[in-house]
């Protein structure tokens, strides 16, 4: 079994990462299997964000890696929090904290203006001096609740409603949302361009 390191110590992620590619013969072993501090994100965007921790978890592990950058879209909000969606409540934020600040900016708008999107970028460098690394995007439609529900997921999931399931993305299963989440689709593309490029079979 090929394994790559992970460029994240979020539990939720690991799980949702490891669940798509250990079909594939592949493991994902998290950056904390390897003492790697968290990277220091100051790109300006998901792909920059995204390449950096995968660069760094490669340098300090010596081994392939991949990692992903991901956040929420609002489109009454100007497309925040965007890059800054873990930290959107600022120091010491946790996602009751960024959902509360999240449904407090939205107050009082309009439900047909509650737009928004799950974004994600996934990278994956054979090693830390990769010139050509493999990029791919994925993205969730859906719009925020007025209020949470439900207790599965992580992030921003109880406050994110599915048009296409009627309810939240906490409320469904890890196994549904891993056929139909951003991260989802940015990794199935991943797979699809790890299997043209030889990488895995």
């Amino acid at each position: 079994m090929k394994k790559i390191v992970l460029a994240s110590s979020n539990a939720g992620k690991v799980r949702e990462i490891n669940n798509l590619l250990l079909q594939n013969n592949i493991e994902v072993v998290p950056q904390s299997a390897f003492d790697i501090p968290d990277a220091i994100e100051d790109g300006l965007s998901f792909v920059e964000n995204a390449i950096i921790k995968a660069r760094h978890a490669a340098k300090l592990s010596g081994s392939p890696a991949i990692a992903d950058d991901s956040g929420i879209e609002v489109d009454a909000l100007n497309h925040r929090p965007g890059i800054y969606s873990a930290r959107y409540s600022g120091e010491g934020a946790t996602s009751e904290k960024n959902n509360q600040k999240m449904l407090g900016e939205l107050e009082g708008v309009a439900e047909e203006n509650r737009s928004a999107r799950y974004q994600c970028v996934m990278v994956f460098m054979r090693d830390a001096d990769d010139p050509m690394p493999i990029i791919t995007q994925g993205s969730l439609e859906g719009r925020i609740l007025e209020a949470p529900r439900g207790e599965g997921g992580f992030g921003y999931d109880p406050i994110f409603y599915l048009p296409d399931h009627k309810c939240a993305a906490a409320e469904i299963s890890l196994e549904e949302k891993n056929k139909i989440s951003h991260r989802a689709i940015a990794l199935n593309a991943m797979i699809a361009r790890l299997k043209d490029t030889g990488i895995i079979s």
